[in-house]
């Protein structure tokens, strides 16, 4: 979701109420765009994390603290000269704008009381903090913005500074009813982006919300409603916004099984309630979401060289899969030189020297054919000529056969780790990953120092009827799960025919209720290849009846008696366990 003006708001209240005639006990700048900042407050020392970053800018409370560089940045040098041990007597928010303004009192060099203002501007990639002195001079800022690369607003020491009205939009705090509707019917779009295009402040997300607050369809325009209609939506959006005018702030975010989708520092109607994890803060909200999701990013990017290896090998042999089907295609018309060969026994003695065929009567299909004859050969060279060619199309077609079942099963293997990839949520699973690929030759070992072996372990669930369900997040994991972890009666989930987790679900000797297969079906749906599909096969047997084929690659299994569901992939409602 975006940082919209309503999280900052959140913020904003959060902060006002916990740094408020809080002293600034410490300025670390930990990154080029990045300050740390401790307040001792009566109620103890806070930290304040506030990130400029283009890519992830943030700011929130948080308990930990990170290295500062040996030589401090000068924009951080100039806040400790000037701020350094200064008592913070005021946070405001303008409008709904995405600007936290902290107004800072502190002693100059000549002993009088002097105001300065830390403005943070979290605006995706134009976010910026930036200094200034009472009279709103910028006395510097994080991130310098010159002319040639804005058009709108220099941010430069000496300026002074401003808040850009780009898209005048109207302070959806200070909206009536008349001014709603207008900025509504001017806009030919959608209600949900009249919405964000009309107030500061709003996002997307934010105006989905406030319609299905009114029940009403984002997608339709304000033309299509009526007087009533669009009233009913005035004051569901008053009503929004008295939420955030008086700070009644409920944050929350919104899962799609461990993934967190969407937060939001009010409910959001528009997802389900039970996919929903409330937060008494802003700030731990802030960091739950985001450290999750750069765990996300990082687990990615540290994935991206095995990613690599894994796409060129099914590149390699997709392309030797077709060529080989291709050869394969080639030797189908293999038996009917056999037929030619025979025939030519049969009726050749009675051939003409120099005949160029032959036509007889197929005894195998009692239709006449023609046979086409070298004429330089005898009838019994013809016929080894044609015996010579279906022997040889026939040894093609056992090895073409023989090597499209390998290419093929390298292919499903390669594409079982893909997805082991795509579930990876530790450093662990990925140090599995590449232990498994070291071992089925895809990678080479590199001896290095030896380092701290990471322990990864499979996914844990319990089923709403009480049952232990685990998942293996690779094929190592699907491996030691099925034929180690799991007893003969437990059951053995897997999405049919393409790669997935194994899925075990230990019964205790029990016999399963239908919502446990159900759950159990969801999850081998979620962590297969087609993960977000609406149906899904899913195979499920007692474990015993699984088994390993002598010499097959890790995770690789074989069983005939199964069952069969069809399932959808969403595993909102299954309760996780972290072990």
């Amino acid at each position: 979701m975006a940082f919209d003006g309503i999280t900052v708001a959140a913020l904003t209240h959060e902060l006002s109420d916990q740094l408020t005639g809080g002293r600034i006990a410490k300025i670390a700048q930990p990154e080029a765009d990045e300050l740390l900042l401790t307040i001792k407050t009566p109620q103890g020392a806070r930290r304040l994390c506030i990130s400029a970053s283009a890519s992830l800018p943030l700011i929130y409370l948080t308990e930990e603290n990170k290295p500062s560089p040996m030589t401090a940045p000068g924009f951080c040098m100039l806040l400790r000269k000037h701020i350094g041990n200064g008592r913070i007597v005021g946070i405001s928010q303008p409008g709904l704008e995405r600007i936290i303004q902290f107004t800072i009192e502190h002693l100059n060099e000549l002993g009088d009381l002097c105001r300065k203002q830390l403005i943070v501007e979290i605006m995706g990639k134009h976010s910026n903090i930036i200094f200034c002195n009472g009279e709103g001079m910028i006395l510097d800022s994080i991130k310098h913005v010159s002319a040639q690369m804005s058009s709108v607003r220099e941010v430069l020491p000496g300026r002074t500074y401003f808040i850009p009205d780009t898209m005048t939009k109207h302070n959806p705090l200070k909206t009536d009813e008349e001014t709603f509707a207008s900025a509504l019917r001017e806009k030919p779009s959608s209600l949900g982006k009249a919405l964000y295009t009309s107030f500061t402040g709003i996002s997307p997300v934010a105006a989905e919300g406030i319609c299905a607050l009114a029940g009403i369809e984002s997608e339709r325009t304000a033309g299509d409603l009526s007087d009533d209609q669009l009233l009913h939506l005035y004051r569901q959006f008053d009503y929004y916004m008295e939420q955030v005018h008086d700070g009644r702030f409920q944050p929350v975010i919104y899962y799609n099984g461990n993934t967190p989708k969407e937060f939001s520092a009010l409910p959001l109607p528009q997802y389900p309630s039970d996919t929903a994890r409330e937060f008494s803060s802003i700030s731990q909200l802030l960091f739950e979401y985001y450290q999750t999701r750069s765990t996300q990013t990082r687990i990615r990017q540290k994935s991206a060289d095995l990613r690599h290896v894994v796409q060129t090998s099914l590149e390699r042999n997709r392309k030797k899969y077709d060529l080989q089907t291709r050869q394969l295609n080639d030797t189908k018309g293999r038996d009917r030189y056999k037929v030619y060969g025979e025939l030519i026994h049969t009726y050749g003695y009675n051939l003409a020297p120099g005949s160029k065929e032959l036509t007889a009567l197929n005894y195998y299909t009692n239709e006449e054919i023609t046979i086409p004859l070298d004429p330089t050969m005898t009838p019994a060279e013809n016929a080894q000529k044609y015996f010579h060619k279906y022997n040889k199309q026939k040894r093609t077609f056992e090895a073409l056969s023989e090597l499209i079942q390998e290419t093929s099963d390298d292919i499903h293997y390669l594409e079982s780790i893909s997805n082991a990839l795509d579930i990876a949520l530790t450093e662990a699973d990925l140090a599995q990953i590449k232990e498994e690929l070291i071992q089925t030759g895809y990678v080479r070992r590199k001896f290095t120092k030896k380092k701290e072996k990471l322990i990864s372990k499979p996914l844990h669930y319990i089923s709403s009827d009480g049952y232990h369900m685990y998942v293996g997040k690779n094929n190592l994991q699907n491996e030691e799960l099925t034929f180690s972890f799991a007893n003969g009666n437990d059951w053995w989930f897997h999405a049919k025919g393409i790669p997935g987790s194994h899925v075990i679900v230990k019964t205790n000797g029990d016999e399963l209720p239908d919502s446990t297969f159900e759950e159990a079906g969801r999850l081998a749906a979620y962590y297969s290849k087609n993960r977000g599909s609406d149906k899904i096969e899913i195979d499920y047997i007692e474990k015993k009846h699984v088994k390993k084929p002598n010499g097959s690659k890790p995770g690789f299994v074989v069983y005939y008696t199964n069952y069969s569901l069809m399932i959808d992939s969403d595993i909102s409602n299954i309760k996780s366990v972290q072990d």
